[in-house]
């Protein structure tokens, strides 16, 4: 299990380099920075999260393909407007997402007022994976969402679980982080403040 949790890790540190090419390229027209962050900034944890900051989709529309709620009724993202929404893909075999869901819940609660977060699965056994999950953790505020198609994965483009998008509430992107991140962190706070306290 250890050489299983050491071989996901240095994938994920793996992908986030090859993303840091394209996402350290310059990009027209859009503001790479995010208060004191730039485009491709890494952060890591002292827990050994590690992600990337891409501002490459800055101002692009809500991926809107279909998923599903915990009742099993069909979503799409748009149906969260009004709101600023902080999206998560994530999957129960994947460690550093797995680290990440409670900080999401802490977030989801202290941030209720003013954003939204919602973590979708990708698990492709969808409810028969995530509801044990979700059952056992037993979350103050998340819901069990899923995506067996992997729909928003494919929308997203990032190739990496996790990988966090923000959208502001009128449905554009504002950033996204591509790998773990510390969502109890200050730096979390920061990255976050300027879209809430606009919203």
């Amino acid at each position: 299990m250890r050489y299983f949790l050491l071989a996901v890790m240095l994938c994920t540190l793996g992908a986030c380099d090859r993303a840091s090419d394209q996402t350290g390229q310059e990009i027209a027209g859009i503001d790479k920075n995010v208060g004191d962050f730039k485009d491709g900034d890494t952060f890591e944890s002292e827990s050994g999260l590690v992600g990337k900051l891409d501002i490459s989709q800055r101002g692009e529309s809500v991926v809107d393909t279909p998923f599903q709620n915990a009742a099993g009724q069909t979503v799409r993202l748009s149906d969260f407007a009004g709101k600023p929404i902080l999206v998560n893909i994530w999957a129960t075999w994947c460690a550093p997402c797995v680290v990440e869901m409670p900080m999401l819940d802490k977030l989801a609660a202290r941030e209720e007022e003013r954003l939204q977060v919602l973590v979708v699965s990708q698990d492709i056994q969808g409810p028969e994976k995530v509801d044990p999950f979700f059952d056992k953790a037993k979350f103050a505020k998340l819901e069990a969402y899923t995506d067996p198609d992997n729909g928003l994965s494919f929308g997203f483009g990032s190739g990496l679980m996790p990988t966090t998008v923000l959208y502001d509430s009128g449905g554009k992107e504002v950033w996204r982080v591509v790998g773990a991140m510390d969502w109890d962190g200050p730096r979390a706070a920061m990255l976050l403040e300027e879209t809430l306290s606009e919203g």
